[in-house]
């Protein structure tokens, strides 16, 4: 009579191998808490793991929070005609997430009436972790903000008009 297998000692194996699995993402997830890092990967004897975890950034709203004329002339101004041929328009130099404050609950840099100066801070863009000042091109009054606090933005598109 042919005997089986003894799969036991298999069974037994793939139990240890994966426990030792959970424990080396375990030991990961911790690392990426520890170290603030959003993604880690390593390979062991054939063996690839990749932990990685999403980051989100939100700001809070007031409780309150009522759209002032701020949102209104950015409502306005995106349903409006093509306003990157404008001739007061500032565009964006680069691709990121547009800011209007030095960090969340700080006063805007501007509003819609603000009186700029040339060289002043209009915005930030938040690109690749790091803020970049967006100055006014030239002095004039600010007319309309384009562009929403944390809002992502393209290359050449229209932040602000000022005439």
């Amino acid at each position: 009579m042919a005997r089986q297998p003894d799969n036991k000692s298999a069974d037994k194996s793939a139990a240890n191998l994966k426990s030792d699995d959970s424990a080396l993402i375990r030991e990961l997830a911790l690392l990426l808490d520890e170290t603030s890092l959003t993604e880690i990967e390593i390979e062991r004897a054939g063996l690839r793991v990749r932990v990685a975890r999403n980051v989100t950034v939100s700001a809070a709203m007031p409780a309150g929070f009522q759209p002032g004329p701020v949102a209104a002339a950015t409502a306005v101004a995106t349903a409006g005609a093509d306003l990157a041929k404008h001739p007061g328009a500032v565009p964006s130099p680069m691709v990121g997430t547009a800011y209007w404050s030095p960090e969340p609950g700080a006063k805007p840099f501007i509003e819609v009436g603000s009186k700029v100066s040339a060289g002043q801070t209009l915005l930030i863009i938040e690109a690749m972790k790091t803020m970049n000042q967006i100055p006014s091109p030239r002095a004039g009054t600010v007319t309309q903000i384009l562009v929403e606090d944390g809002q992502p933005v393209e290359f050449g598109e229209p932040l602000v008009i000022i005439e």
